[in-house]
């Protein structure tokens, strides 16, 4: 009975479940032979007919006979199961693929619930770059008693808005030429990830508004410098545009281009929120000679980025190493950049500053959700801390080191509008960084081909007939308008909640929406550590880490 049983279950499952399946297979092959064969015929039929009675039948018997050579090599090729079961016609799922971030975009998606940016928030940039209204009538089309809906305290007693954008000291007691930060700046995108009018366009608009544009990691270029816009010179682990041969860090090379008037900044990259714990590569194809030039790499061979930095393999090392660059480059306030992960590991840092007496000017922290042009999707979805922990770990670490007024902290990943803005500051930092945001105010559509080459707006691409749709004076003035009505947004939200300066804001004017009955501030849902107090008394949920952190370790 059990071989009979088999016998039944192996017959149906490979016929699928209809009796006399298997036998109608060599059938269905042969009719899709036949078929492409009509198509050949009818082609052949028409080509007949064009040169014995009219011209005017070409079009369509070249028609007939390309989609008759199309149906045959699908039926030849092997590496395409669709194409081979559904020649011809199989074609349209590769096209609708193509096209279906804008399908979802512009046909599918509802205003608020687009990844990564809804439509509601791209609506907001572009209008706000062009300046134009950005209002919306009837109301919310929030759930705003969703969980995880979060909403900020407005006041009974509303401040008025200060007639300048504040500013941020960076520079602490090491720092010789401090520099004044906008509370929204223009996150690290390197050029060669970014055109060559792309980097021009935001360099420009940087320039135009008084705000910092950081270079990412792929080196200083001459689109960077043009405008004289406020430059945070990146460095990465691949050193570019401070490198040796070897591809070592270089002192002098450093030092060097660091001296630039326009350099305001220098930031070391230790991880990025998108990608941590991986380095970049860049394809030889890619490598243009002049993207060979400002990189200091051989052209046309492929450029990779290691996972780890050379210069320093502990935390006191990385600690003296920033007093190092921060020497080199003449006193310039000097900082890293990270998504946070092991707490116990960022504690370690904070005990080599305490030990060493070295403090980072700033510490740029990137959350999980930050983009990238490319990268694993395994790495994109489950590694690293999402922006609000990683902030509220690395400001609580340094007030309970007694570090908190040293050393100034910026906020990057999906900071698109006033309100992120002021979430962030609330959360623990001092200033904020957009990269996307600034990509769709110089006309990036959400199109997500950044890795392909083929972006459709000029953005994304080296191909240079993409690049020059992007027009630089006009996208220039757009990202200085989108800025300004960012900030002039976050200012005005806090005016709202009774306050005039960022430092005024605190934890409790958050708050979040964890089910339908219960909301929580912000200072009830963590804890808020003291200056000092992980130097005297450590709480509970810190004494453990801070007990294992090693200065002279990245112990997880």
């Amino acid at each position: 009975m059990v071989t009979t049983h088999a016998g039944i279950s192996g017959s149906r499952a490979g016929s699928g479940g209809r009796p006399g399946g298997a036998r109608m297979r060599p059938f269905a092959h042969l009719f899709r032979w036949l078929s492409v064969a009509a198509l050949l015929a009818a082609g052949t039929g028409l080509v007949t007919a064009a040169v014995l009675a009219s011209p005017w039948w070409w079009p369509l018997a070249l028609l007939f006979l390309a989609l008759g050579g199309v149906g045959t090599a699908d039926l030849a090729q092997r590496r395409h199961s669709v194409l081979r079961n559904y020649p011809v016609i199989g074609h349209l799922r590769f096209a609708l693929e193509a096209i279906r971030p804008e399908l979802q975009q512009y046909f599918v998606e509802r205003n608020f619930d687009g990844r990564p940016f809804d439509r509601d928030v791209r609506s907001i940039v572009y209008e706000r770059a062009k300046g134009t209204e950005a209002e919306e009538p009837f109301g919310t089309e929030r759930d705003v008693y969703a969980a995880g809906y979060e909403f900020m305290v407005p006041s009974m007693a509303p401040k008025p808005v200060p007639d300048r954008h504040p500013t941020v000291r960076l520079g602490g007691p090491d720092c010789t030429r401090p520099y004044d930060m906008a509370l929204l700046n223009v996150s690290a995108m390197s050029f060669g990830s970014l055109s060559a009018n792309a980097i021009l366009a935001l360099n420009r608009g940087a320039a135009l508004g008084g705000f910092a544009h950081d270079t990412g990691e792929g080196g200083l270029s001459e689109y960077h410098l043009r405008h004289g816009g406020d430059l945070v010179w990146e460095i990465g682990t691949g050193y570019f545009g401070c490198r040796t041969a070897q591809g070592a860090f270089s002192p002098s090379e450093f030092a060097d281009k660091a001296a630039h008037d326009s350099i305001k900044c220098v930031s070391l990259k230790l991880s990025q929120g998108a990608k941590p714990g991986i380095g970049g590569v860049l394809p030889g194809d890619k490598v243009s000679a002049e993207i060979a030039r400002v990189r200091e790499v051989p052209e046309g061979r492929t450029v990779t980025s290691p996972p780890y930095h050379r210069t320093f393999s502990t935390p006191r090392e990385l600690v003296r190493f920033l007093a190092r660059m921060r020497a080199l480059a003449g006193g310039k306030p000097t900082g890293f950049k990270l998504c946070v992960g092991s707490r116990r590991q960022f504690l370690a840092v904070c005990k080599a500053m305490l030990q060493e007496g070295v403090t980072p000017d700033f510490i740029i922290v990137d959350g999980a959700e930050g983009g990238t042009g490319a990268a694993p999707l395994e790495f994109a979805d489950h590694l690293g801390a999402p922006l609000t922990e990683g902030l509220i770990t690395v400001h609580n670490a340094l007030v309970g080191c007694g570090l908190r007024d040293r050393v100034k902290i910026g906020a990057s990943g999906k900071v698109a509008t006033g309100a992120d803005m002021v979430k962030r500051m609330i959360q623990g930092a001092d200033f904020t960084n957009a990269a996307r945001a600034m990509m769709m105010a110089v006309g990036c559509i959400q199109a997500q081909r950044c890795h392909t080459n083929t972006c459709p707006v000029g953005v994304a691409t080296q191909d240079p007939h993409r690049a020059r749709a992007l027009d630089v004076a006009d996208k220039s003035a757009r990202v200085h308008r989108f800025q300004k009505a960012t900030v002039d947004s976050a200012l005005q939200i806090m005016g709202s909640m009774g306050v005039q300066h960022p430092d005024e804001l605190r934890p409790h004017m958050l708050r979040r929406r964890l089910d339908p009955l219960t909301v929580r501030s912000y200072e009830e849902l963590y804890e808020w550590l003291s200056p000092g107090e992980l130097l005297a008394v450590p709480p509970q949920d810190w004494a453990a880490d801070w007990a294992a952190a090693d200065p002279d370790c990245f112990a997880v």
